[in-house]
């Protein structure tokens, strides 16, 4: 199992959080401050299977596709040992 990690812009947060439910991904918006004058930023957090994370990084790259090569998306994936749900 992996967690995926996504820091976005506050306006890019929506059209994220809607492509990952349509394609049948649970996702966690967290919102948080970060960069350059404290901007506002939205942490988003995926639970997926190992199989999955291909699929929802494809998710993330069409829904925020990069303009002008201006990164939109930082990314993080990371290892889970242990999960368990109460």
């Amino acid at each position: 199992m992996k967690m995926i990690i996504i820091i976005v812009q506050d306006h890019d947060a929506d059209t994220l959080t809607q492509a990952f439910t349509a394609g049948d991904f649970r996702v966690t918006r967290i919102a948080s401050t970060g960069g350059f004058l404290r901007s506002g930023v939205v942490t988003l957090l995926l639970g997926v299977e190992d199989a999955q994370v291909d699929a929802a990084i494809k998710v993330a790259r069409t829904a925020l596709p990069a303009s002008n090569n201006k990164k939109r998306a930082t990314l993080f994936v990371v290892p889970i040992h242990h999960f368990e749900q109460i």
